[in-house]
């Protein structure tokens, strides 16, 4: 029934249902519950989402505009990615640590003669999440990472796999931004520190 309905008349209509309360122990008066409370809290929690973007994506863009600027990265994403490497640089020694840190360092899982890697469920979850929806970003609107996928889908590798590859090459990519720009900011203070 609801199956077919758009996202949003599929909120307006679970927001709409009118279950019996004395009913509750009845599945469907359950779900009709469940799916009521839910699109309820999807329509208050929809202009605090937009709030809280305006108020992110200006410190962002100060911070780092070479971040926001790359493709996939959006206020809140960038966001995670600043809190996740911090004000000292020093942590991040490399891009291979910098992987490592947000979970996206390639773990050997071979065995006999199969030569493959698996993902990393360590570190920083929260700037793995991150990384994730820049790739489904540009797995949806950026050319070359479709190419990619068709070329790697080609070649074997499951899309899980393929994903895995993509949040390294994202990473290795932040990585760069990062650096760069803290190493740009830190040197102007520096030089007016030894004059």
């Amino acid at each position: 029934m609801l199956r077919h309905l758009k996202d949003k008349d599929l909120l307006a209509v679970c927001a709409g249902f009118r279950p019996s309360l004395d009913q509750a122990g009845d599945p469907l008066a359950a779900t009709k519950i469940a799916l009521r409370s839910l699109a309820r809290r999807h329509r208050e929690l929809g202009p605090e989402i937009d709030e809280l973007d305006e108020l992110t994506a200006p410190r962002t863009q100060e911070t780092n505009p070479a971040l926001t600027e790359l493709n996939g990265v959006g206020p809140d994403v960038a966001g995670q990615l600043l809190v996740t490497a911090g004000d000292t640089p020093d942590r991040l020694r490399s891009e291979a640590a910098f992987a490592m840190l947000c979970g996206v360092a390639p773990l050997p899982a071979s065995s006999g003669r199969t030569h493959r890697h698996r993902l990393n469920r360590g570190d920083d979850r929260a700037a793995n999440a991150a990384l994730y929806r820049i790739v489904l970003c540009r797995l949806r609107w950026d050319q070359r990472t479709k190419q990619y996928m068709e070329r790697r889908t080609k070649e074997g590798l499951s899309k899980k796999e393929i994903i895995r590859c993509l949040k390294r090459f994202v990473a290795r990519e932040i990585y760069h931004v990062l650096t760069i720009t803290k190493a740009t900011a830190a040197a102007p203070s520096h030089l007016a520190a030894t004059a």
